[in-house]
């Protein structure tokens, strides 16, 4: 029996991210979330135009949690946060697959495109943030910590990326070098403010 319209959007998130697990992006669909969530297409589109529409508030979901997570705490945020992306990180990630095969369908729709843009600057705004909470100059002089968000994230998600396309990525070896190259800019950090 389906449930009445009263479902909040959120709810509805949560559904779609089981549906999508469970069913892949394949046969992802409004009706097969409506179906998962027990309510009618009708709710779905009321809060949803569109599957792509959908497909990106799931995307935006779980970086403004994953984010909120990381911003809630205020000791060790770097290194949760490199947990966080690791543990995303791999050939059949959910969350990579699926923010991938938005970015592949932005290239065809404009506001899919300025609204992943949107996602990916607000990213780099919330590292800016937690690194000058490290950091209170660059690591390297004429490098901001604007361009160091942008970079790591850069490398964060170029290393999904090659995770997602190879079944062998060294995941676990390269994170724990990637930590290696944080630590190294934090000794940096440290020896200049001495």
């Amino acid at each position: 029996m389906a449930k009445p319209n009263v479902i909040s959007k959120d709810d509805l998130i949560k559904f779609a991210k089981e549906c999508l697990v469970n069913k892949g992006i394949e046969k992802f669909t409004l009706r097969a979330v409506a179906e998962t969530a027990g309510v009618t297409q009708g709710t779905i589109y009321y809060h949803f135009k569109t599957k792509e529409q959908l497909l990106l508030d799931i995307v935006q979901n779980i970086c403004e949690t994953s984010w909120q997570e990381i911003s809630q705490r205020n000791e060790y945020v770097i290194e949760q946060a490199i947990t966080s992306a690791k543990s995303r990180c791999s050939y059949d990630s959910f969350f990579h697959k699926l923010f991938l095969s938005l970015v592949a369908s932005s290239f065809n729709n404009e506001k899919i495109r300025n609204q992943l843009g949107e996602i990916i600057m607000r990213e780099n705004k919330a590292l800016t943030e937690n690194l000058s909470n490290f950091w209170a100059k660059s690591p390297i002089e004429g490098v901001s910590l604007e361009t160091w968000a942008i970079l790591l994230n850069a490398i964060v998600d170029g290393m999904a990326l090659q995770a997602s396309l190879q079944k062998d990525f060294p995941v676990e070896k390269t994170y724990k070098e990637f930590e290696q190259l944080i630590n190294g800019l934090n000794t940096l950090v440290s020896k200049e403010g001495d």
